[in-house]
């Protein structure tokens, strides 16, 4: 069973729908601060929702059974589509995922849901530094299944940003333990204003690590890095060229695996 719910800022549950393996939910009210929509499901779900009409819909793993999605507000929607959560009609949908779907190879990383803070699903993507700590900038933004790269202000150009900083790491949780093989990484591409990393690291479950070359390109570049099992995976370790004059941003970080069985 799945159900779907619209909780404004004080807590009521003012929109319901609920179904068994595929709910849709449609509701007029003006999203206002604090209000979110909230899917209750069979703790270890995985679903295929859309929390919004301006929002790409995507896969999440629900451990608890509960994914609380808080609507962005204020500079929080900056990296969204301009009329995004606007007016007074919206809908949600989600339905169970298919055994098929869940044990396909895929892009695990892939969560255009995924919001900044701490989450009760995933994927979800943090970091050490993002840039003015501008959600133009977010972690978020690497998978939200964006990849445009020709630009850096505004959306669709939302990236994340390291603010200068030489430490800069970001983490993937996936939420459950998976087998990945493969990355690719989009770097922003907005030359000359730009410039790009000429090498990383990633970090497995914070333990074993792997070096990785990159070069100045808006083309994705693709890193392998399995067979192997985690649940965590760490880039860090992003240094650019002795010449580089620009500013380096990562558009998408894409990790290509399955579930296991």
């Amino acid at each position: 069973m799945i159900k779907a719910e619209y909780i404004s800022a004080s807590g009521a549950a003012l929109f319901m729908s609920s179904h068994e393996t595929e709910v849709r939910l449609a509701f007029e009210a003006e999203y206002e601060p604090g209000c979110a929509v909230v899917l209750t499901c069979e703790p270890g779900t995985h679903l295929y929702v859309q929390t919004d009409a301006s929002i790409l819909p995507g896969e999440v793993y629900v451990p608890g059974g509960v994914m609380t999605w808080r609507v962005p507000f204020g500079s929080e929607r900056d990296a969204y589509p301009p009329a995004a959560f606007a007016g007074a009609r919206h809908t949600v949908t989600a339905r169970v995922m298919t055994e098929d779907e869940i044990y396909a190879r895929r892009n695990l990383a892939r969560n255009p849901a995924d919001l900044r803070g701490e989450t009760d699903f995933f994927p979800h993507a943090a970091a050490n530094v993002e840039t003015r700590g501008e959600a133009l900038f977010a972690a978020r933004n690497v998978i939200d299944g964006c990849l445009f790269n020709s630009g850096h202000w505004g959306w669709p150009y939302q990236s994340w940003g390291i603010g200068g900083r030489d430490d800069a790491c970001c983490t993937l949780d996936f939420g459950r333990q998976v087998e990945v093989d493969e990355m690719a990484l989009t770097l922003r591409a907005d030359f000359p204003h730009d410039d790009c990393w000429c090498a990383g690291r990633v970090v497995f479950d914070g333990a074993e690590s792997l070096d990785f070359r990159l070069e100045r390109t808006a083309e994705r570049q693709f890193v392998a890095i399995g067979p192997r099992r985690l649940r965590q995976i760490r880039l860090e370790g992003l240094r650019l060229p002795p010449d580089a004059s620009g500013f380096p941003a990562l558009t998408e970080w894409e990790v290509f695996g399955r579930d296991i069985k």
